[in-house]
């Protein structure tokens, strides 16, 4: 699990392509003598699992299956572009953004780049599949990043960053046309299903939970 703060801006340095999978390669200014073979690091909200870790060169190596590729941005990254970068949360960590699981649901693009006094509007397209998942003055993981919606319509909707949050991260570097990563709220994911399971005469009742000895 993650937060959707950003801890540094990263690199992609290279994705090597194998039948099926791909490594990536992403220099870091992350404290590495911190981070192990097998830990968790969000790259661009994607959770993937540390393969090799450089210190001296200030590199990580992740193992990336083809199904990642595909729906997330990180296949489309030229080298030198910035990625976002958070490593797991931690129990007993605060949570200053929310809960981000790093499992992508789509792609998007970024539509527009406004100004509103200090702070940056990013407008970004709605697909219909992540509509149900977003709501007004909820929560949406963008590239990684944890922001509120401010703004819905049908077809888009926007979020505003602080000048804080726009120079910690590398959302500032996208461009219009762009396409970014996002993760709807896992909370609504939850209830969603639940809907989805009632409708066809399933889902989860209290009975359920007692009678199986959780109560």
């Amino acid at each position: 699990m993650f937060t959707g703060l950003i801890e540094d801006i990263g690199r992609f340095v290279a994705c090597r392509r194998g039948t099926g999978d791909a490594a990536l390669e992403v220099a870091t200014a992350l404290p590495l003598a911190e981070v192990r073979v097998g830990d968790s690091v969000a790259v661009n909200g994607v959770c993937l699992t540390v393969e090799q870790v450089i210190p001296e060169s200030g590199r990580l190596w992740f193992h990336v299956l083809e199904e990642t590729l595909t729906r997330t941005n990180l296949g489309e990254l030229p080298p030198g572009a910035a990625v976002n970068l958070e490593r797991a949360l931690r129990l007993g960590d605060r949570l200053g953004g929310h809960l981000v699981s790093g499992h992508v649901d789509l792609t998007a693009a970024l539509l527009a780049v406004t100004r509103a006094g200090a702070d940056r509007v990013l407008r970004i397209e709605l697909p219909a599949a992540l509509a149900p998942l977003v709501v007004p003055k909820g929560s949406v993981a963008v590239d990684g990043v944890s922001l509120t919606i401010a703004k819905l319509e049908a077809g888009f909707f926007e979020v505003c960053l602080i000048p804080h949050s726009w120079s910690v991260t590398a959302l500032k570097a996208r461009r219009v046309g762009d396409r970014v990563n996002l993760e709807g709220d896992l909370m609504g994911k939850f209830v969603l299903r639940q809907r989805e399971l009632a409708a066809v005469g399933g889902g989860l009742r209290w009975d359920d939970l007692t009678g199986a000895g959780f109560a």
